[in-house]
C-alpha cells in the first residue's frame, strides 16, 4: 500500500515539477526524493514520471495519481494550519493572483507588509486581469473583480467597485461634451477589453433601472494603464473603474462625465478553493487586504 508520506512527495514534484526543487524544500537529497518516487511506483505497480535529463514528464497514470495525492496533501497542510493557528507564528507559501488595478494601487504594498510581519511568511503574487482557474492553475487565493459563478470556490465580499465615464479636457474643448448618455453615439470611446459584459456596452441608471448604451471608438485595450493614458492624452471617452483615475479627477486631469449616473459597480471578492477549514495564513491575509482595501474605500 502506497505511503501518505510519498503520496505527498509525488504531489510536490508534479507541482514543482523538479526532484531537486522539493528536496531542498524537504531537507532530502535528490537520490532520497527519487528512491521513495521509485518506490511509489513499484508499490502502485505503474509508471508515475517520465524522467529525461531535462524534464519530468507526469504519465496518465501519475495525473490521475495527483488528483488524489494532492488532495492528501492539502488534508495535511490544513491539519498544520489549524494546530498552528493556536500559536501567534504564520508560516509557508500563498500563490495569488490579483488585478493590475488593485495590484498596482494597493495590493502590492499590502502583501509585502504582510510578508515582512509574518517572517515565515511568503507570498508569490502574480498580475494578471484574466479568470485564473484557481484549481487548475493551484492559486491558493485570488483577488476577483465581477461575478462568481463556480460553487466549488468560497468567496469573501471586501467592497464594491464604481465605474465612471470622463474624459480629459483636451478632448472636451475639442469635441464637446455629451450632455446624455445617448449623445456618446457620436463620440471616440476608448476601450476596455477587459470586462464581463461587451467593452462597446456602457452601463447607466435610467427610472426603469439600468440599461445599456452602445458605443463605439477607434481605441482598444485590455490594459487599465494604456486606456488611462489614451484618455489623459485627449484621444477619447473612457470607462474604467474610479480607483483607476481617481487621483485624475481629484486634480482635474479627467473630468467625470456622468456622475451618479453610471450603472456600473463590480463586487471586490477575496476567493480560495472550497475547504471545511480555511488555513490560518489565509485567513489572516484576507484580512489584511481587506482592511487595506477599506482604507482606501474612497478610491472605489
Amino acid at each position: 500500500m502506497a505511503r501518505t508520506d510519498d503520496l505527498i512527495l509525488f504531489a510536490q514534484v508534479v507541482e514543482c515539477g523538479s526532484f531537486s526543487k522539493v528536496a531542498e524544500q524537504n531537507s532530502l537529497t535528490n537520490s532520497v526524493v527519487s528512491k521513495r518516487i521509485a518506490r511509489l511506483e513499484e508499490d502502485l505497480g505503474v509508471q508515475l514520471l517520465y524522467r529525461t535529463t531535462r524534464k519530468l514528464t507526469v504519465s496518465e497514470a501519475g495525473k490521475v495519481l495527483y488528483q488524489g495525492a494532492k488532495n492528501v496533501k492539502q488534508a495535511a497542510v490544513e491539519a498544520i494550519d489549524a494546530v498552528s493557528g493556536y500559536g501567534e507564528k504564520v508560516s509557508g507559501h500563498v500563490k495569488m493572483s490579483v488585478p493590475t488595478i488593485s495590484g498596482d494601487l494597493l495590493l502590492a504594498d499590502a502583501v509585502a507588509e504582510f510578508c515582512t510581519m509574518h517572517p515565515g511568511m511568503s507570498v508569490d503574487m502574480s498580475l494578471d486581469n484574466r479568470f485564473v482557474d484557481l484549481i487548475e492553475d493551484g492559486y491558493d487565493l485570488v483577488i476577483r473583480t465581477g461575478y462568481l459563478e463556480d460553487s466549488s470556490l468560497i468567496a469573501r465580499h471586501i467592497l464594491d467597485s464604481q465605474w465612471v465615464i470622463c474624459a480629459a479636457p483636451s478632448y472636451i474643448s475639442k469635441h464637446g461634451r455629451p450632455a446624455i448618455p445617448q449623445d456618446l453615439v457620436n463620440h471616440n470611446c476608448l476601450q476596455y477589453a477587459y470586462q464581463t459584459t461587451g467593452a462597446s456596452e456602457w452601463q447607466f441608471i435610467g427610472e426603469q433601472g439600468n440599461y445599456i448604451q452602445r458605443v463605439s471608438g477607434n481605441f482598444s485595450t485590455d490594459n487599465a494603464a494604456a486606456l488611462r493614458k489614451a484618455a489623459l492624452g485627449g484621444y477619447g471617452i473612457a470607462y474604467v473603474p474610479r480607483c483607476l483615475v481617481y487621483h485624475d479627477l481629484i486634480e482635474g486631469k479627467l473630468v467625470d462625465l456622468f456622475p451618479d449616473q453610471v450603472g456600473k459597480k463590480l463586487g471586490v471578492y477575496a476567493v480560495y478553493p472550497y475547504t471545511r477549514q480555511p488555513s490560518q495564513k489565509i485567513r489572516l491575509l484576507i484580512e489584511h487586504i481587506r482592511k487595506k482595501y477599506l482604507e482606501m474605500h474612497y478610491y472605489f
